[in-house]
Order: C-alpha cells, then sequence, then structure tokens
C-alpha cells in the first residue's frame, strides 16, 4: 500500500459527542480507555490531529507510560510518534505543546494562506512544514507524504472534520470508538463525523470487527471499513 495504514481513534459520550458545546477539550475517558489509548500511540508510526484541535487544544501527543516509550526505544524508534498537524493557517504558538513537549518530531501539512514568516518560524523551531498551494491541504497527497518520511501505521485523534474527510475519501481503514456512560447534548457540540456531511445512498460502510464491554460502564467499538 502506497499510503500508512490508517486507523481512527474516538472517545465519545452515548449521545454521540466527542466534546461539549464549549469546545475545550472535555475529559471522555476513563482511566481504563486513557491507558489504551497510551498503547495505541505507543504502537504508531505518527499521530494526526486537524486544525481546530490543533489550534484550540495544543495537543501533547505523547506516549505517557515510561514503559511503552523504553518499548519503542528497544525496538529503535523514537520515545513517541511523529506529531502530525493538518491546519490551513498554521498560526501555532512557539510555546504550544504540540511543538515542545515530549522527545519527538513534528510535521505541519498547511497551506499558502499561512504567513512566510510563520512559516520560517516553525521551521526555525525544528517543524518539518509541507505546504499547498491550494485554499485546502490536499489529504492524498498528505498521506503519500506520510509513507515516504517513515509513517506506516498512522494513529487519527480529530476533530471530527478531518476524520470525516479521511474517511469520505477512503482513507481510514480503521475506526475504533470507546463510548462513555454520559450525556453532553447540544447541538452544536461537535461528534466524530462532522464536516459536509453524506446523503443516505452515500453512506459509508463498515463491518463491527470487536466489541469490548468495561466494567467502568464504557463500551469499546471496533470497524473495519470495505474497501471502495
Amino acid at each position: 500500500m502506497n499510503r500508512p495504514y490508517i486507523f481512527i481513534n474516538i472517545a465519545m459520550t452515548a449521545d454521540g459527542k466527542i466534546d461539549t458545546y464549549a469546545r475545550k477539550g472535555a475529559a471522555i475517558s476513563s482511566a481504563r480507555d486513557k491507558q489504551r489509548v497510551d498503547e495505541l500511540r505507543a504502537s504508531a508510526d505518527g499521530i494526526l490531529v486537524g486544525g481546530r484541535t490543533l489550534l484550540d487544544e495544543a495537543p501533547r501527543l505523547t506516549v505517557k507510560s515510561e514503559a511503552l516509550r523504553e518499548g519503542r526505544i528497544r525496538q529503535g524508534r523514537s520515545p513517541n510518534p511523529i506529531k502530525i498537524g493538518v491546519v490551513t493557517v498554521a498560526d501555532i504558538p512557539k510555546d504550544s505543546d504540540f511543538i515542545k513537549a515530549g522527545d519527538s518530531s513534528s510535521v505541519i501539512f498547511t497551506t499558502s494562506r499561512t504567513s512566510i514568516s510563520k512559516l520560517e518560524a516553525l521551521r526555525a523551531l525544528g517543524v518539518r512544514v509541507f505546504v499547498d498551494q491550494a485554499p485546502r491541504v490536499d489529504l492524498n497527497h498528505m498521506v503519500l507524504t506520510l509513507k515516504r518520511i517513515g509513517v506506516d501505521h498512522l494513529m487519527v485523534e480529530g476533530g471530527g472534520t478531518i476524520n470525516f474527510e479521511l474517511m469520505r475519501l477512503g482513507l481510514v481503514d480503521e475506526l475504533m470508538i470507546y463510548i462513555a456512560p454520559m450525556i453532553f447534548g447540544g447541538a452544536t457540540a461537535p461528534t466524530p463525523a462532522d464536516g459536509t456531511g453524506l446523503l443516505r445512498e452515500d453512506a459509508l460502510q463498515m463491518k463491527l470487527a470487536g466489541v469490548e464491554e468495561w466494567d467502568d460502564g464504557g463500551v469499546v467499538l471496533k470497524y473495519k471499513f470495505f474497501d471502495r
């Protein structure tokens, strides 16, 4: 395959929300799910987030467990996966945890709408930057680039817009969802797949590959996408 194997991991409420209407990165995962996510991160070559998550939440995207980091080192890998951000205008503060936190490299895919001075500032911080001369980042081209720079197994941690676009383009192989026993509500609260949406006849088809029911009241679902 000329692109990475791509899986999306999501924590959502029982009413299908990945955050509250305030969009401040509300905690959803249980302690057990946080451990599962850490193990997934440790297994990946890169972790990707979209622009809103990158700018609003400044995610660390690092492996928390020292044992898991040491395990990666024993395998000849870096302690943490490559951090990958996809953002139309890369107005990222230089002290963002995305850039500063942990021992890992950072990659940004952006567009020519990002100023030259901002691009130079990011590169001066050691960030590898790819710029599309277009209004939006070409995700098909992006995944080819990621494969070329050594990302064979890519974890996507949202948000809803980048999730949907990757799925719509047929670039996602697997979807994992932790469903927490809580309700957020809110018509404007984000969901796992936002963006423009699809009509019923165009709905993306998946097959259920696994179900886990946990004592904390949560459920983990694993889906595989049908080839298209």
